[in-house]
């Protein structure tokens, strides 16, 4: 069974044992995909609504990315535990030998790329989820907008927080251009997120003043 499956005890009681999974990377996704279904919440209690049928249509659009990027989210979640499995056993291989050494920096190096990839797609749908919380703020229901900058909120420390699971990983890499590509992005990702989910908690904000 899926970890996302699982009742959210269970979810608790592993993330906080010293079992390696799930972690940080885990914990990020599962908290965005909390953050998008808040404001899929937003979405279903403005549809139906008369004061709200001109936007019906977009926010219907909206409802359905939302649910999207809840599921990719949730598989994220079991993902970012694959990776890590080969990763730690690489940490365990012997270096005692010039060979042995350059076999571990070798596979170290490959399984820190593949380990980059899910933390990299966390901050991905969690810079869509914002934009769509974004747009929900401006034209969702007004009686649930402090439920938009909670969502916004969980979606901003899920963007962080896979950045920071990037960076763990880089430090195993010697691959420049992979470094560069991927800093470039990572960083234009968290800068741009980071602003909108600002923008969206001061427009809730000043909403609910």
């Amino acid at each position: 069974m899926s970890m996302a499956d699982k009742s959210c005890s269970y979810f608790l009681d592993v993330l906080a044992s010293k079992a390696p999974v799930p972690g940080g990377g885990g914990a990020a996704a599962m908290g965005g995909a909390i953050g998008m279904a808040l404001a899929n919440m937003v979405g279903n209690l403005t549809v139906g609504k008369k004061k709200y049928a001109d936007v019906e249509d977009e926010v219907k659009n909206l409802l359905a990315k939302g649910s999207k990027i809840i599921d990719e989210l949730k598989t994220l979640v079991d993902r970012d535990a694959e990776v890590f499995e080969p990763l730690s056993k690489a940490y365990g291989l012997p270096k005692d030998t010039p060979e042995q050494a350059a076999h571990k920096a070798e596979v170290m190096e490959k399984r820190s790329i593949e380990a980059c990839a899910v933390p990299m797609d966390i901050m991905r749908k969690a810079y869509a989820g914002i934009k769509v919380h974004q747009r929900m703020g401006q034209i969702g229901t007004k009686l649930a907008i402090s439920d938009v900058g909670c969502g916004v909120t969980f979606l901003k420390a899920a963007l962080i927080s896979g950045r920071l699971n990037v960076l763990i990983n880089l430090g195993a890499i010697k691959d420049q251009q992979f470094i560069d590509s991927t800093r470039e992005e990572m960083n234009k990702l968290l800068e741009e997120g980071c602003r909108i989910a600002d923008e969206t908690l001061a427009l809730v904000t000043e909403k609910l003043s």
